[in-house]
């Protein structure tokens, strides 16, 4: 088995250059990730990739927490359940139950005969769906691992997700129609796809089905009516994955052509596209209660993308080859600047980061900087930069002391961490006469 993987990921080191990582970004996987979930509170991301392994990611870091390991074929699909649980689907045709506090397993889940291509639970974490390439759909009972129905299908699974009361689930496959079940019995079909359904998602209210397709449509459907409202987009190519914002109101796609379309839903309109430069996406999903979407691809790699403004999350940038003072100051306050350092620079003028540069701080305008693409948040605010307001950012958070910012939401909940971090922003940030910053003075 071990030969097996190791062939697996020499062959992907091939295929998306495995061992050259992109310069950003959540890197780790050794090859395509093909899902992504998102905790409930939005800290906290899990991945399946071809390298048989979930991971467990900090979203504001963007860094690895853990790495799950126990599955003996390529991991398809996650699902993020109450609990601090997960559960994952691979190619070997099981699914897995993870403590995600202890990183283990809990139960493996056994009886498909294909690779599980989905994988889904009720928001009370009781019971789980896992849909297959076996022509089958398996209900389980989490508490105990027993198999509670088959749902048997006339192709293979590709898709499938409950509704928000756990009442209904539904599926879809290779013959392009989606069921709707409760209870282990088929009450229902949408009819529309002319190829495979590759994604579906319900909306926060249960009343609207999104699903995407090879036939590079992605639709709309009234779950109630049991009818076809809309065909959202046609694409030139096969569509992927699809994920509905928290509050029903966007609704975010991507597939083989690498773009991403996030879509107005009250107004059935196009919004905007962000080119992700990967070919295909395989996964889509929201985060930051929807201000921002992570991406994942044949790269092997997780982007995370302010949606208003279209633009990438935690790029380093120019300026990386500079000095790094705060990673050897003795400054109480340089442990907490590292994560500026993230999507900052300290040179003045535009540096290509998702954040603004950050020279000459102090006394500065919100949204001043010439040149930048700010978010309508710090746009359209009026104040001024200073110890008062650099404390409420980081004391209330930036989702809510500046909704809709493009900072991922973070907080320093101690306020003497905070006073030593403003401290050392204030040495850290300050122009000299040359038009220098300590940094670039190598301070």
């Amino acid at each position: 088995m071990m030969a097996a993987r190791l062939h697996v990921l020499l062959i992907l080191g091939l295929v998306v250059g495995f061992g050259v990582p992109a310069p950003a970004d959540m890197l780790g996987h050794g090859g395509m990730v093909r899902a992504i979930a998102v905790s409930p509170d939005g800290e906290r991301v899990l991945s399946g990739g071809f390298d048989y392994t979930a991971r467990l990611w900090d979203f504001v870091e963007q860094k690895t927490i853990a790495v799950l390991d126990a599955h003996e074929g390529p991991v398809n699909a996650v699902a993020w359940l109450p609990g601090d649980r997960a559960l994952t689907g691979s190619d070997d045709g099981t699914a897995i139950l993870w403590d995600l506090a202890a990183r283990k397993p809990i139960r493996r889940l056994v009886g498909h005969k294909g690779k599980v291509m989905a994988v889904a639970a009720t928001a009370d974490g009781r019971i789980a769906a896992t849909g297959a390439w076996d022509r089958t759909v398996r209900l389980w009972d989490l508490a105990t691992g027993k198999t509670l129905w088959v749902l048997d299908h006339p192709g293979n699974i590709t898709a499938l997700a409950f509704t928000s009361d756990g009442r209904r689930l539904v599926t879809g496959g290779y013959d392009g129609v989606l069921r709707i079940w409760r209870d282990g019995r088929e009450t229902g079909q949408l009819r529309g796809h002319s190829w495979v359904v590759t994604s579906v998602a319900i909306s926060p209210d249960g009343r609207y089905v999104f699903s995407a397709s090879t036939d590079r449509t992605v639709r709309l459907w009234d779950l109630a009516a049991m009818r076809e409202i809309a065909v959202l987009a046609h694409h030139d190519d096969p569509v992927y994955g699809i994920a509905v914002a928290p509050d029903g109101k966007t609704a975010l796609w991507g597939g083989r052509d690498g773009v991403l379309q996030l879509w107005d839903m009250a107004r059935r309109a196009f919004r905007r596209a962000i080119r992700t430069h990967v070919r295909p996406v395989w996964a889509v999903a929201y985060a930051g209660g929807g201000q921002f979407g992570i991406s994942a691809g044949s790269d092997g790699a997780l982007r995370v993308w302010h949606l208003e403004t279209g633009d990438r999350i935690g790029i380093p940038g120019e300026g990386d080859a500079g000095p790094k003072p705060w990673l050897t100051s003795d400054h109480p306050g340089a442990r907490f600047y590292r994560k500026c350092a993230v999507c900052h620079s300290l040179k003045p003028g535009i540096a290509h980061r998702s954040g603004p540069p950050l020279a000459g701080l102090f006394g500065r305008r919100v949204g001043s900087v010439p040149g930048y693409n700010y978010s309508s948040a710090l746009r359209d605010a009026e104040f001024q930069w200073n110890e008062r307001t650099l404390f409420a950012l980081f004391d209330k958070g930036p989702d809510v002391f500046l909704p809709g910012t493009k900072m991922p939401v973070q907080r320093i909940p101690h306020p003497e961490d905070l006073h030593q971090l403003i401290d050392y922003l204030r040495v850290l940030t300050a122009v000299t006469p040359d038009g220098a910053t300590e940094t670039e003075k190598g301070r």
